[in-house]
């Protein structure tokens, strides 16, 4: 897009068609909106340029219509109404249009705004779930321990009914004590008999 020319430059240009209508008194208006048209290449600004280049010719007509040089006619207080009347609207306009389209090419030109998002939240970045910083499964508190007020049953504790040993089971220890039994008598049987012959 082409860069506006520099704003002291503009301001002269202004300055120069707005001197250019008020000095001949609304015959030259139509100055202002050709530059303003040439400029901005709408077609609004070449409708406007083309209407009010009619209303000056047809002031031009109903001021020359005067026999005189002075003003006596309706036609030419018409005339000049109209000349005047298009001036003052003309360069409010003018001046408006035009610093508004300069204003639009200094600040769009060159200027990209940011690329949107599309992704994420608008305040949290992305983030993969590789550099996620990993976070320790969280564990349950423990419960409090047991108070009067808040009453926590515990269940009941099965107590196992009472085994009676297997048969063969009591068989083998009384094997294994008649063995000792009869072990105890060998050793100590002799010395029981000399002590019994001694009495």
């Amino acid at each position: 897009m082409k860069q506006p020319p520099p704003t002291a430059w503009l301001v002269l240009v202004r300055v120069l068609f707005v001197a250019i209508s008020v000095l001949s008194l609304g015959f030259l208006t139509w100055t202002m909106l050709l530059r303003l048209a040439i400029v901005t290449r709408r077609a609004l600004d070449w409708g406007l340029f083309a209407a009010v280049l009619a209303i000056d010719i047809l002031a031009v007509v109903l001021l020359g219509s005067e026999p005189g040089e002075e003003i006596h006619t309706p036609a030419g207080w018409t005339g000049l109404a109209l000349l005047l009347g298009t001036l003052v609207a003309v360069l409010s306009y003018y001046l408006a249009a035009e610093v508004r389209h300069f204003h639009q090419l200094r600040h769009g030109a060159g200027y990209a705004p940011p690329p949107a998002r599309t992704y994420g939240y608008p305040q949290q970045p992305y983030t993969d779930a590789t550099t996620r910083p990993q976070t320790p499964p969280r564990t349950p508190p423990p419960h409090p321990p047991h108070s009067p007020h808040t009453p926590h049953p515990r269940p009941p504790i099965p107590t196992p009914p009472p085994q009676r040993p297997a048969p063969a089971r009591i068989d083998q220890v009384r094997a294994e004590l008649d063995e000792l039994s009869d072990y105890l008598r060998k050793q100590g049987g002799p010395r029981d008999g000399d002590h019994e012959g001694g009495r």
